[in-house]
């Protein structure tokens, strides 16, 4: 079965009804523009930048931290600490349930 009608196919997501909004040309041209910036002009040449830089953009990230109140860290805290309880009392039951059994089945 072809396609004579003339539109574009998709290249990248499949698309119900529609031609592509993006050819594989324009796909191919901002590919190459991307690798292109990337080559030696801004930035280093290793992944990962260097020491020097390593401190400064660690400040710059942990200004965009949205840190928790008073009230949310216990809330969270709290929350934390119910779930650890409910899992312990859970694990500790199925031991002992298994251990029961096992013991139900050796003294036979």
């Amino acid at each position: 079965m072809t396609d004579n009608s003339g539109a574009q196919r998709p290249t990248g997501k499949r698309q119900r009804t529609g031609a592509a909004e993006t050819s594989t040309d324009a796909y191919q041209n901002k590919r190459v523009v991307r690798g292109e910036a990337g080559e030696g002009g801004e930035g280093d040449s290793k992944p990962g930048g260097s020491v020097a830089t390593f401190v400064p953009e660690v400040v710059t990230e942990m200004k965009k931290v949205v840190w928790p109140t008073a009230k949310e860290m216990l809330q969270y805290t709290l929350v934390v600490f119910g779930f650890l309880i409910v899992l312990t009392a859970l694990v500790w039951g199925v031991d002992a349930l298994t251990g029961m059994g096992v013991e139900w089945l050796l003294v036979r």
